[in-house]
């Protein structure tokens, strides 16, 4: 065989084989772990606190996809005419909503509840679905633009 038509083989294995064995002991493990806490019913202890509601208020999203939205009171009142710089986070948490309205073949026009709570956390509810999200998650600049919207 001339040096043309041979394949270069690596001298060692390109993943060390104590790397992968590590690996797949730290993925059984946790499966372990996770199967015992929910055949046991463990009780969830990193959840956000259950403080009560100061503010809240119903809205009609809308969006596409250039991160444009449109937001509306319940009674069809313009809140806010995002452009795709402003309303990005707005419009892709619609979209969210969207998809998760089409799962449940709810109707996709529905209002949505904005809430903060005593602690300040801010949280979205969609009663057609149950879907909800804390929106302090995504960092506190795409928390402020809907905090925005709580207070016009």
């Amino acid at each position: 065989m001339t040096s043309q038509t041979q394949s270069h083989l690596p001298d060692k294995e390109m993943i060390p084989r104590t790397l992968v064995r590590a690996v797949g002991a730290l993925m059984l493990t946790v499966l372990v772990l996770v199967s015992l806490a929910r055949l046991t019913d463990r009780p969830l202890i990193a959840t956000p606190p259950d403080d009560p509601v100061v503010a809240e208020r119903e809205l009609r999203l809308s969006g596409d996809l250039s991160g444009a939205a449109t937001v509306r009171a319940a009674n069809g009142d313009l809140i806010a005419d995002l452009t795709p710089e402003e309303g990005g986070f707005v419009s892709g948490v619609w979209r969210v909503i969207l998809r998760e309205r089409i799962k449940a073949r709810a109707a996709a026009d529905g209002s949505v509840i904005l809430r903060r709570d005593a602690g300040g956390r801010l949280s979205i509810h969609d009663p057609s679905t149950g879907w909800s999200a804390d929106l302090m998650g995504f960092g506190k600049d795409n928390a402020r633009a809907f905090a925005r919207l709580l207070t016009q």
